[in-house]
């Protein structure tokens, strides 16, 4: 045996005693195929791009790798990841092997200066950072040139995020392209993911670079039982959820498609006395780790959870069942994989519903913008020098959301640049790539069509994702509702539905008043700043995304649907949501509307009656060239709108005014009503909608 042969036997020794500290068993050992991706990286110090499946320990690759690099004087880690859960998961686990872990993302603001001093120390062996840090100004310049310089390994986790040909692409990642360029010689770069087709797999490893190995494995999870419980109505898929998820193996997650779904799902089944929680981003830093932790343990049956949950390394989970079908089965392949890590059984229910397509539209409708609206933000740039991104609004019709992620995707093709203050343009010469964009979007409708035909076909359910993912060695599990392995349990109790259906007959939903103004408004010649004194606390009957009556008013407000009065079946709703909140007022006032004037006018005509109270004014249109819903794409362009298009005309009591509209997008129309109501006199104005958008 050669000198470089025994370095390598040993190597390899000192990585299986890691690997023991790491998951704590003394019997644990290296599979060849992890050996060879660590052996890439701490010894021949290659780039490698691993896809595996979830559970088969990607994690344990770069942490070994790590430790072995550390031994040898090597820099720091970094690994990149979008899921802070697992970055939470990840910190413990190499702790364990006494691994210095620490993390910056944007729940730990007040660490980020104890961070980056302990990492200029050299005190600090693996840095997890999330990838808006990427581009953040002051880490951007200050930090990651020096990580760029000293890290003895760069780790990308989820790394189909990358390309936009992946199913959860984030204009964040493709920062990693400047600092794989901005790395020095010789420093070994892992990429991980367990959702990348054939497609991804290969952009991923080009942007990478030369000489890049891949290591592609088998995609079954030999521990899921996979089956799709079609029931008809919200009620029986509620009432499914109440009478069989006590049954479910250990601990899991429900996964909803929206965050109003996961409150309300959560609100029911505790009712029906199961120990779950609501889990969404926008649940409260603190309390999101609290519910990771009580969810690994055991201590809950079910996190009600979005996306944005991710467990790791750590979560022995029984089951996932997904109220709702994710966009592609590429996605749906990666939230079940939650499920059945360090468990020989778990059980994958998907329970399909009818609005998810109309769910899927909307997220849609948040992709790349059209060009002229991209060119008209370079020139704004160009010509006012640094804005902020509530600033560019302004002049710019987007939501803030779909303009930060242009922006984000400009800074990375140099059109940009982010600097503290906002954004500034680089006067480089930047193309529209209409081609490439239009392939996406067609490659995202092609990946809908594959979702919806899972739920129908007569092809083992795992090997169908298999394929999806390109797996060449996808065969039939044995395990699924197909190939006879999973008798999984579709019936409803009567009480059960009975009890989901009052659930979600109850109308009423808070509709919470604006309380500032946006910012720059003066750009537009609007005075109007600080806080807004307008409306009150109001109510709708639901939002379009509910699962009870959002099914009602979606078909109210559907494209094509021809005006007319509130239906029946809303007008009871309206009443009911009426009398629970009791509103107190001496008038009521509606918002004109030019696509449903009936509509508008029978709701408040029948309020009217009900309430015995007059209708003394209306939010009339009095420039019918500026469009209904002109400037609804952000605030300050939206206010600029209303302002243009109506007044309000009528005699105002002093006294409380309920106002009222068919639906409510931004909220700055009844805001600005609102304010003219209390401008005429009305002591306060309480909002009554149909249906809240989103």
């Amino acid at each position: 045996m050669t000198a470089a042969a025994d370095e390598r036997t040993a190597t390899r020794a000192d990585a299986e005693h890691h690997l023991r500290a790491l998951v704590g068993r003394e019997d644990a050992v290296l599979r060849e195929d992890q050996w060879t991706a660590i052996e890439a990286l701490a010894v021949d110090r290659r780039r490698a791009l691993v896809v595996q499946r979830t559970g088969w320990g990607k994690s344990a690759v770069y942490f070994v790798a790590t430790l072995l690099l550390r031994a040898q004087g090597a820099g720091p880690t970094v690994i990149v990841s979008p899921l802070l859960a697992l970055m939470r998961n990840q910190i413990a686990a190499a702790e364990r092997a006494g691994i210095r872990a620490v993390t910056v993302n944007s729940t730990n603001v007040e660490d980020w200066e104890q961070v980056h001093t302990a990492i200029a120390a050299g005190e600090v062996d693996v840095l997890l950072v999330s990838p808006e840090r990427l581009n953040n100004p002051g880490f951007r310049d200050e930090v990651l040139p020096r990580l760029a310089e000293t890290c003895g390994l760069l780790v990308v986790d989820e790394a189909h995020c990358i390309s936009d040909w992946g199913h959860d692409f984030r204009p964040d990642y493709r920062r990693i392209r400047t600092l794989l360029q901005d790395l020095r010689a010789g420093i070994p770069v892992l990429a991980t993911t367990a959702t990348a087709n054939a497609r991804v797999t290969d952009d991923v490893a080009e942007q990478l670079g030369a000489d890049v190995l891949v290591l592609r494995g088998s995609l079954d999870r030999e521990s899921l039982r996979l089956a799709v419980v079609a029931l008809r109505t919200p009620e029986q898929r509620l009432a499914w959820l109440a009478d069989h998820l006590a049954e479910q193996p250990g601990s899991g997650i429900v996964y909803c498609l929206t965050v109003a779904a996961t409150q309300e799902v959560a609100d029911y089944l505790r009712s029906r006395g199961l120990d779950v929680a609501a889990y969404s981003g926008r649940t409260e830093p603190a309390e999101r780790h609290d519910l990771e932790q009580r969810l690994a343990a055991g201590e809950v049956k079910a996190l009600v959870a979005t996306s944005a949950l991710g467990m790791g390394f750590d979560a022995t989970l029984g089951f996932v069942v997904n109220l709702g079908a994710p966009q592609s089965p590429v996605a749906y392949y990666q939230q079940v994989g939650r499920a059945g890590r360090g468990t020989p059984d778990a059980a994958v229910v998907l329970l399909p519903q009818i609005e998810d397509k109309d769910i899927w539209a909307y997220f849609a409708s948040l992709s790349f913008p059209r060009e002229e609206l991209v060119r008209q933000t370079l020139d704004v740039l160009a010509e006012h020098g640094t804005l902020s991104t509530a600033a560019l609004e302004t002049y710019v019709e987007l939501g803030r959301t779909r303009l930060e992620q242009m922006l984000k995707v400009l800074d990375v093709d140099g059109a940009v640049r982010r600097v503290r203050g906002g954004w500034e343009a680089t006067g480089q010469s930047w193309s529209y790539d209409a081609e490439r964009y239009a392939r996406v979007t067609a490659a995202r409708e092609r990946e809908q069509q594959a979702m919806l035909d899972y739920l129908t076909t007569d092809v083992c359910r795992m090997r169908y994702l298999r394929e999806q993912l390109d797996d060449p060695e996808a065969t039939d599990c044995g395990r699924c509702d197909v190939c006879g392995g999973f008798d999984v349990v579709t019936a409803v109790s009567e009480d059960a539905v009975a009890e989901a259906g009052a659930r979600l007959a109850r109308p009423g939903v808070v509709v919470e008043p604006r309380k500032l103004w946006p910012t720059g408004l003066a750009n537009l010649g609007v005075d109007l700043r600080g806080k807004v004194a307008a409306a009150s606390e109001g109510r709708a009957v639901a939002r379009l995304t509910d699962l009870g009556h959002g099914q009602a008013l979606r078909d109210l407000f559907r494209a094509g649907v021809e005006d007319g009065p509130v239906p029946d079946r809303l007008v009871r709703a309206v009443l009911e949501v009426v009398n629970d909140w009791r509103p107190h007022v001496d008038g009521i006032a509606q918002v004109e509307s030019a696509t449903r004037p009936q509509l508008v006018g029978s709701l408040a005509e029948g309020l009217s009656r009900y309430l015995k109270k007059p209708l003394v004014a209306t939010w009339q249109i009095v420039d019918p060239d500026v469009p209904p819903g002109a400037g609804a794409a952000n605030s300050a362009q939206r206010v600029a709108a209303v302002r243009r298009r109506a007044r309000l005309v009528g005699d105002v009591p002093a006294a409380p005014v309920l106002l009222v509209d068919d639906q409510l997008v931004t909220g700055w129309t009844l805001t600005l009503a609102a304010q003219g109501l209390r401008e005429a006199g009305a002591t306060d104005v309480l909002p009554l909608v149909l249906a809240v958008a989103g």
